[in-house]
């Protein structure tokens, strides 16, 4: 399977995964469900430790990662903390930036320089963006201001940055350090438990969540369980085939289709509008992937 279809299929699980996730939110602190998350999808990545080649385990590749879970595990939280609080076709857009980020990161630190295409893909991604963010009788700055004034937005502001970091980090794994897709994912998932655990801790929250708040959610809990290894397990393999900035603008494509259907699913607010920033986004996701 090619890089982009590998990216495709990471995005529509993640989109899944997030209406699902704006379901049980509803019910559930964020902090709360991203550890019980956490622990299920370790539980369902423990035949992967069966496949995984050791010899390509570096003591040095597993600290790198488990710094990156730490990253990871933040952005993680700050976007679960964004979608209980805000509509999902406000709190992903922003996520499409992440592409254009890592462009600029990535081309000192990885050399992967971007094409003039690539370049007015990410244009039309920013541009969309700014089209999502607009309220009617609002200044033209509004889809600015709202990031830096809403106590909301800066979750996935920092979420934006810190996925940037991960995703860079990602390619180093698998590229410089030479770890494999199948070991990165299932150490991860290992580390992301243990990352979780210190913040309950921290937070001084219960690790035995209450069984009357834990119950009727968690076979909701279970199936984004399922779609978040898919879409990691997805996501990995496809940054390991191509430049990482292509295989994030493919997979921000999952806040498209989130932001559509959740919106609908969820009765938010100007979908109309929303629907044409994502004709330009869906443009700008073609044009970086040249198609």
């Amino acid at each position: 399977m090619s890089w982009f279809w590998l990216a495709l299929l990471s995005a529509a699980l993640s989109a899944a995964a997030a209406i699902t996730q704006k379901k049980v939110l509803f019910r559930m602190e964020a902090l709360d469900f991203s550890w019980l998350l956490s622990l299920l999808t370790l539980l369902l990545s423990l035949p992967l430790f069966v496949l995984v080649d050791y010899s390509r385990v570096t003591p040095e590749a597993l600290f790198v990662l488990f710094g990156k879970n730490i990253l990871g595990a933040l952005a993680f939280y700050c976007v679960m903390q964004s979608i209980r609080r805000l509509e999902l076709s406000s709190a992903l857009p922003m996520m499409t930036l992440t592409p254009g980020i890592v462009a600029v990161a990535a081309w000192p630190l990885l050399g992967e320089a971007l094409r003039g295409m690539e370049l007015l893909g990410m244009l039309l991604l920013l541009i969309g963006t700014y089209l999502m963010e607009m309220v009617k009788g609002k200044s033209i700055w509004h889809p600015f201001s709202v990031y830096l004034r809403s106590p909301h937005h800066k979750y996935i502001t920092a979420a934006l940055l810190l996925f940037a970091a991960t995703s860079i980090l990602d390619k180093v794994l698998l590229t410089d350090l030479r770890m494999g897709p199948v070991p990165l994912v299932a150490f991860q998932h290992a580390f992301n438990v243990l990352v979780f655990a210190a913040f309950m801790l921290i937070m001084r929250r219960p690790l035995r969540p209450a069984r009357a708040v834990v119950a009727p959610v968690l076979p909701w809990i279970a199936l984004v369980g399922v779609m978040t290894l898919g879409y990691r397990f997805a996501q990995v393999e496809a940054v390991a085939l191509a430049p990482v900035a292509l295989v994030l603008a493919v997979k921000r494509t999952s806040v498209f289709m989130a932001a559509m259907v959740g919106g609908s699913l969820f009765e938010e607010s100007a979908l109309a509008r929303k629907a044409v920033a994502i004709v330009l986004l869906l443009a700008g996701a073609l044009c970086i992937v040249g198609l």
